[in-house]
């Protein structure tokens, strides 16, 4: 998606470690529009394909997955919370997850009455690097017994192997902007457009 690449570009930053910042209008500050157009971009990719629901994780999928339904008829928004609280009762879907971003590993949460045996889900989230955190998502979607339709995301790491290993899996994953190479030391980036 050239616009996401071109805010990519502009405003993201990279930093030692294969770390790519995009804080400025991804996951932190939040810009709507580009969100809005996020969405109408995973609509036109998964069109044909049942969508009862969207899955993500908290906290920085939540944003973009809300817009994202809009383009699916107003479907639900499910996330997966990362900690347990008084608010989680009932029956749950749990995984652990490895974060390498903050360096521990975290249980992932999904109340069993939001994901029914059956549905079809999408599961959207901002980043794909080494896939910890969708392969946990999948975890919880098989123990539900849905139908994982497709995986979206906004910014794949394709030098890491996050996406090659789902790909080869066989989920029909689409990123919107495939980042091949970063290098810090110039601070530039650059794009594949074709997932290997």
């Amino acid at each position: 998606m050239q616009e996401l690449e071109e805010r990519i570009r502009r405003q993201g930053t990279v930093k030692p470690g294969n770390v790519l910042k995009v804080d400025a209008f991804l996951n932190h500050q939040c810009d709507v529009r580009l969100f809005d157009h996020m969405g109408a971009e995973w609509a036109r990719l998964f069109a044909g394909h049942q969508i009862d629901k969207i899955l993500t994780i908290e906290a920085s999928g939540i944003g973009i997955a809300c817009l994202a339904a809009r383009h699916f008829g107003d479907v639900p928004v499910v996330f997966a919370k990362k900690t347990q609280s008084i608010n989680l009762d009932g029956d749950q879907y749990t995984t652990r997850i490895y974060s390498f971003t903050k360096q521990r590993e975290y249980p992932v949460i999904v109340a069993k009455r939001f994901l029914k045996k059956g549905e079809h889900v999408l599961i959207l989230d901002d980043f794909l690097a080494k896939g910890n955190a969708l392969h946990g998502l999948i975890d919880i979607c098989h123990d539900a017994k849905v139908v994982i339709e497709g995986i979206g995301i906004a910014v794949e790491k394709g030098f890491q192997e996050g996406g090659r290993t789902l790909r080869k899996e066989g989920y029909n994953l689409k990123s919107l902007a495939i980042v091949e190479s970063m290098d810090p030391d110039q601070g530039t980036i650059t794009f594949a457009h074709n997932p290997a």
